[in-house]
């Protein structure tokens, strides 16, 4: 989380740099209206500016992966930049549709002003033509992408529905790519901000236009078939299974795959639960969090075709040799992987891992078992209602020397942030906690 908010306020902090040496902030003749001016500048730096790097990180680029701690991460700052550049656009538009309503009630006097200089280069003159379209486009623009937004952010509407409607952000940003590059002030362009902004724009088309393709990850595909399916009723875990028919470049236990049984309702992330051994095979433990979900046990069958794209994460079991690992629910999954690569690997660090759950199935409990034990690995099953909650003081009291050891969290958002808080207070460095964000609206 430290990584995405200094990364967010890095690119805001550029960006407002960049326009204040740009912009001589000189404020003449009417005090409000020149105010009022450089609001709309500046607003419409910042909104375009975030929106386009969110753009850009739509295309998962896993050269970021390292940077931020994961493609996870990566989309937690494409959302927050998505919020951030909608947050200022929204004051951008009050700024230049608020002054002239005010002037239309005669609230406000507009000044007079004189007729806008003749533009003795082509290019520009031809821009300074078009400006009264550019602010209709992007009016519209502004109101569709505050729709598309909300369809996003409000997890009522189904995963379906946002992915959807998603795809129509790529349009509404060439919208306002449009609005942007017409109306950005002539003497910007001159200027490292202008250079900026035109890289940014530019590499957020492209992303645009990589997304309304449908070739966002298209190089990292790879296609096969449903192989197997087990269900586990008590905690409504579906096991599948897949043989891929395409090459894949293998992965790493902790490592997810975006995931596509149905075109129509497009991919969805899943953690990969098994360890790669190059002989075409991978698993996946699904939990019915949604509709769709809760629909693959009766739509899926074995021989269903799958296209699989990844991978992707950075949740590697790298770092200290001690290690505890924490799962709440369906976050079990990268640790069956990891035992799984352990296994394989023949690795013998020690390692404690806590599942905790609400529904337990003895099947599923019982090769959870079977596997800690071939891989020497400690669990400690903690079933709500039957033991103690899973909380630090009972991590604290089976691991003696946590402090010494790496953790390793998966599972609710909100259980994860308390126990990071929680060994914090009590000593524990931040950088030994590792979290997976896996929330990917």
């Amino acid at each position: 989380m430290k990584n995405i908010k200094l990364a967010l306020a890095l690119i805001l902090a550029t960006l407002s740099l960049l326009w204040w040496l740009a912009d001589p902030l000189l404020i003449e003749g009417n005090t409000f209206f020149a105010i009022r001016a450089l609001a709309v500048h500046y607003s419409g730096v910042l909104a375009i500016g975030a929106m386009s790097v969110a753009m850009i990180l739509a295309l998962r680029p896993t050269a970021v992966e390292p940077l931020l701690g994961g493609m996870d991460k990566t989309y937690r700052l494409h959302k927050w930049l998505g919020i951030a550049g909608l947050s200022v656009a929204t004051v951008h538009w009050l700024w230049a549709k608020g002054t002239k309503w005010a002037v239309g009630w005669g609230w406000l006097e507009r000044p007079h002003r004189g007729p806008r200089p003749e533009q003795t280069v082509e290019l520009f003159r031809f821009f300074q033509e078009q400006r009264g379209l550019a602010e209709t486009i992007g009016e519209w623009a502004f109101y569709a992408f505050a729709v598309v937004a909300a369809i996003a952010l409000i997890k009522r509407f189904p995963y379906r529905r946002f992915v959807q409607t998603h795809r129509l952000m790529a349009a509404l940003y060439l919208a306002l790519v449009v609005h942007s590059v017409v109306l950005l002030p002539f003497t910007y362009w001159s200027t490292p901000l202008g250079l900026v902004m035109g890289v940014l724009m530019a590499a957020g088309s492209y992303a645009a236009l990589q997304s309304l393709r449908g070739r966002i990850g298209r190089g990292r595909r790879a296609h096969g078939i449903v192989e197997r399916i087990v269900q586990y009723p008590d905690n409504q875990v579906l096991e599948v299974s897949l043989r891929l028919a395409t090459p894949w470049p293998g992965h790493q236990a902790g490592q997810f795959a975006f995931v596509t049984f149905d075109e129509d309702e497009g991919p969805h992330p899943f953690t990969i639960s098994s360890a790669w051994t190059d002989d075409g095979r991978m698993r996946f433990m699904i939990k019915p969090l949604g509709d769709y979900t809760r629909r693959l046990p009766e739509s899926l069958k074995t021989g269903d075709p799958v296209r699989i794209e990844g991978p992707y994460g950075r949740f590697d079991f790298g770092g200290q040799e001690h290690q505890i690992w924490v799962a709440g629910g369906i976050g079990i999954t990268p640790f069956v992987a990891r035992m799984q690569a352990r296994l394989h690997e023949g690795e013998d660090a020690p390692v404690d891992l806590f599942y905790s759950t609400r529904a337990p199935d003895e099947g599923f409990i019982k090769q959870l078992r079977e596997l800690a034990a071939q891989a020497q690995v400690k669990l400690h099953v903690l079933i709500s209602g039957r033991n103690a909650r899973l909380d630090a003081d009972g991590i604290c009291q089976a691991v003696p020397n946590w402090k010494s050891a790496g953790i390793w969290f998966c599972g609710p958002a909100a259980f994860g942030d308390t126990l990071r808080a929680t060994l914090g207070a009590r000593g524990l460095d931040s950088r030994r906690f590792h979290q997976e964000l896996f929330d990917m609206r």
